[in-house]
């Protein structure tokens, strides 16, 4: 289908969006222009891959036509990169209303549920409480969302740096939001109450041993956010962490890692967190007098959840390595020594940093091979790429490195360094 619309692209109406519209207060433009230059850069790969598409100048010489389709497939992955970006700020940028309807709609079937609970028990001051509460949290919440638009609303905190959804900002996020409101509902029947007794109950409702579960959780959930933040900035400072910008947040980001495969640590810490926030739920609208108490046994769980989530911070990721660097030999090649002008293959594992398996950033992988800096070629297959890998790299040896004993390294498209390797490069 993507090849399909790129040939059909030339064909296209001359319209305002027609696909190559990319300015930033169109997002039908943005949309259309990165799906347009996905298409574009597909079929161009395919065609590569096929064996079509070389110019005579160059199909002669392998190497040479390597590096031209190397060089071809970088700049139409440049252009799919710039498109992108332009299609997720216009996607942040109208993020904002779609957080305030979706916050509204949700105290609107409050108010729903409320209505039909109250038929035959009859309207409450708690009802009131807690609806009133739910209006004042959502108000917060659409001026929040104004006020940062344009880095998607209310999502703006849970955000990373890393522009994908952070799964310890959220689970806190949620907990504080919980927990505000329960206290708003407090407020706002402390407000209705006429007799001195109810005042003094809903007080005590107030009490750390009413809601010392739910107070302990709340804790250790910011606190997770915090130092998890801490964790992954140190580490990836030190190198030990590859982390690459995403062109969007997703909703799957808080379940899964940045290659997108789902996580063991990020899954369980947001069903258990969603269960117990559940749980505080029932509880408060059971006993709208005080905060929800938390049992200490599935405050634990949450707490044990917690620990697993950050153990599993602190073991993801590591640093790039080189295991060997071989001569790239081709059958019917005579075995020999590495020289100027040969293909070698790096054998090791973390070249591609998760999330960096885009041709815009696959083309940003350089090795260094004593002084040269020399660019990873790309070597388009059907439905991919088979140089470079995150286990192994092919590249040249140019001619401007001089025989004698020289040290090898890879810098991955995150910016972290191998170590240096020693090879033997004869005349």
């Amino acid at each position: 289908m993507a090849v399909q619309e790129a040939r059909q692209g030339a064909d296209a109406g001359a319209g305002a969006h027609a696909g190559g519209c990319t300015c930033g207060d169109c997002p039908h433009g943005a949309r259309a222009g990165h799906r347009r230059a996905v298409a574009e850069f597909l079929l161009k790969r395919d065609e590569f891959a096929a064996g079509h598409g070389l110019p005579a100048a160059v199909a002669h010489s392998a190497s040479a036509s390597r590096q031209w389709v190397s060089e071809e497939l970088t700049q139409s992955a440049e252009l799919v990169a710039e498109r992108g970006r332009a299609e997720g700020e216009a996607w942040l940028a109208r993020l904002w209303r779609r957080t305030a309807y979706t916050v509204w709609a949700l105290v609107i079937a409050l108010l729903l549920a409320q209505a039909l609970t109250a038929i035959g028990a009859g309207w409450t001051s708690a009802r009131t409480a807690g609806l009133l509460a739910a209006v004042v949290t959502a108000g917060a919440l659409t001026a929040a969302s104004w006020f940062h638009r344009a880095r998607g609303g209310a999502l703006a905190p849970v955000i990373g740096e890393d522009n994908r959804l952070s799964t310890s900002r959220a689970v806190a996020a949620v907990w504080v939001l919980f927990v505000a409101y329960a206290v708003l509902v407090l407020v706002g029947r402390l407000a209705a109450a006429s007799e001195p007794g109810e005042r003094d109950a809903l007080i005590a409702g107030l009490e750390l041993a009413r809601g010392a579960g739910a107070v302990t959780v709340l804790a250790v959930v910011c606190a997770i956010a915090v130092l998890v933040r801490r964790v992954v900035s140190l580490r990836v400072l030190g190198q030990r962490l590859q982390k690459v910008r995403a062109e969007r947040p997703r909703a799957s980001d808080l379940l899964t890692d940045d290659a997108g495969r789902g996580t063991f640590a990020d899954i369980q810490y947001l069903v258990i967190s969603a269960v117990a926030l559940l749980f505080a739920a029932v509880r408060l609208s059971r006993r709208p007098d005080q905060l929800p108490d938390l049992p200490w046994g599935l405050a634990v769980v949450v707490l044990i959840s917690a620990a697993t989530y950050l153990a599993g911070k602190y073991a993801e990721g590591g640093r790039p390595v080189i295991l060997s660097v071989v001569r790239s030999r081709e059958a019917g090649d005579l075995d020999g020594p590495i020289r100027t002008g040969d293909d070698i293959e790096i054998r090791g594992a973390g070249f591609v940093p998760p999330g960096a398996g885009t041709a815009d950033r696959l083309s940003r992988m350089v090795v260094r091979i004593g002084p040269v800096n020399v660019h990873v070629p790309l070597v388009p297959v059907t439905g991919g790429f088979s140089n470079p890998t995150d286990t192994v790299l092919t590249v040249p040896v140019p001619a401007d490195v001089e025989p004698g004993r020289v040290e090898v390294q890879v810098v991955t498209a995150a910016g972290v360094e191998t170590g240096r390797y020693a090879i033997d490069v004869t005349e």
